[in-house]
């Protein structure tokens, strides 16, 4: 995939904010009251909605990202601005009296929604409201490589308005991309593209998607009512479908589907980030569907990191190692990510010259005491200082290529000094694993780990040996 982990481009979202509210809990009784559940309730988590869902995607993927949006004068607008502000967006929000925030709540029992309720207004913001959107679009233009507008038909967006900002945007040689609301998509004329999916697309434009020829005439006709750049509309399962000279369809293939809320959310900002960074229109929609395919393996509005992605696609690509093989900047980076997401973390370290079994028994224990086993390996430089200069036998880069194969080994990590000390402390692992040999003596990094385990070497099995007997063979054979 290509590499967009050092990009940070700048990007302007516009569109209907929401709070998502999740009830979490189990149910084994029936009220005594009416014939319904009770759900006795164990976890209450809130996550961004709507359009705060694209900004916090957006985040996740390491844009820069600036939102407006009108809220109301309530607890739950500014419960909204403080999730906004954690995860350093820049905010300009907008504040009606007469307006309600809108949250949306779900009680989840046994991995199953129960039931949703809502608490919102819908009607169209105030001409004023409308007014001080364009002035700050005006006012910080230059600034964004592209606009997103996340239309969830809650009044933000009206016709007026969204008219408006695709003219300001334009006129400025800017692209604006549009996740479209309702059936009236001729107020997002002029935009760059839209990503509708299937079933709003039929409705805007009563066309019945049923194969590749209705899929034809659709896509086309939705360029050519709306005056796109790119038309494109998302087929669920099937993937994503681009018309700009020619159709194409990029397929995609979905983890195990848990949730589908928020995955259009995914697809604007990824396609935005992607664009944003320099990215042909493909390359963009396959990143979508990459991005769209892991946010479906989690439950509730999700957001997909860079790292995510690429070890999605490499689960996907059975020629998967170099991808496993990561910079400190990398490992650094994930290391948090998984960390953060309650995996317990080994690593070790060694030369891993030439592999023998002692090595793959070893490594298969070690990955044993956790979930994710990283590898420090001795740079070429750094085995020679340690072995002499007749080491070692193979370079880094294939002793790095042949550890990752393995199936107990999930990242390998280069370092160049004489132990991996430093390495230790960027990793922050949970538990530290050496050879038996180091019984009774100091490990290096055992005071920055919660715990060192000690793995007993298979007897007769080393590089030493194996170079030994291959020296023993070549004299005997001579």
């Amino acid at each position: 995939m290509i590499n967009l982990n050092d990009k940070k481009p700048n990007i302007l979202v516009i569109g209907d904010l929401i709070i998502d509210q999740y009830l979490w809990g189990s149910t084994n009784r029936i009220s005594p009251e009416a014939p319904v559940q009770v759900v006795d309730v164990e976890k209450e988590t809130t996550v961004l909605g709507g359009a705060g869902n694209v900004v916090a995607n957006l985040k996740s993927l390491g844009a820069n990202v600036s939102v407006i949006s009108v809220i109301g004068s309530d607890d739950i607008g500014n419960e909204l601005h403080q999730m906004l502000d954690k995860i350093d967006a820049d905010v300009n929000l907008i504040i009606e009296e007469n307006r309600m925030t809108s949250k949306k709540s779900r009680i989840i029992a046994s991995n199953q929604q129960i039931i949703r309720y809502d608490k919102e207004s819908v009607h169209d913001i105030n001409l004023q409201s409308e007014i001080s959107i364009l002035n700050i679009l005006k006012k910080n233009i230059e600034k964004y490589e592209i606009v997103l507008l996340s239309d969830y038909g809650k009044g933000v967006l009206t016709e007026q308005l969204t008219k408006k900002i695709i003219s300001i945007v334009n006129k400025n040689n800017k692209k604006v991309l549009i996740d479209p609301k309702g059936k009236n998509y001729s107020k997002y004329r002029g935009a760059y593209l839209l990503t509708p999916n299937k079933k709003e697309v039929s409705e805007a434009i009563s066309i019945d998607i049923e194969d590749e020829k209705s899929l034809l005439l659709a896509i086309k006709k939705l360029k050519e009512d709306c005056k796109l750049e790119i038309s494109l509309i998302t087929l669920s399962e099937d993937g994503i479908a681009i018309f700009d000279r020619s159709l194409r369809i990029k397929p995609t293939v979905a983890r195990e589907v848990f949730d589908v809320t928020g995955a259009g959310d995914t697809v604007l900002a990824s396609i935005g980030f992607g664009l944003s960074c320099g990215l042909d229109i493909d390359d963009c929609v396959s990143f979508a569907n990459l991005a769209a395919g892991v946010v479906v393996g989690k439950l509730g509005s999700a957001t997909v990191t860079l790292n995510e992605i690429i070890e999605y696609e490499s689960s996907l690509n059975k020629f998967t190692s170099y991808s496993h093989i990561k910079s400190l900047e990398e490992i650094e980076t994930l290391s948090k990510e998984l960390r953060d997401k309650g995996k317990k973390l080994v690593f070790t370290n060694g030369c891993f010259d030439i592999l023998h079994v002692g090595h793959v028994k070893y490594l298969e224990t070690a990955k044993s005491f956790g979930d994710v086993l990283i590898l420090g390996l001795n740079s070429d430089n750094s085995v020679k200082r340690l072995k002499g200069q007749s080491r070692p036998i193979n370079t880094y880069e294939d002793r790095a290529y042949t550890l990752t194969a393995l199936e107990s080994v999930d990242y390998v990590v280069v370092f160049e000094d004489d132990t991996p000390h430093d390495l230790i402390k960027v990793v922050k692992p949970h538990i530290l694993v050496k050879g038996g040999d180091y019984e009774g003596k100091n490990v290096v990094g055992q005071d920055l780990v919660d715990e060192l385990k000690l793995v007993q070497f298979i007897e007769g099995r080393s590089t030493t040996k194996t170079i030994q007997r291959i020296k023993d063979n070549e004299k005997n054979n001579n």
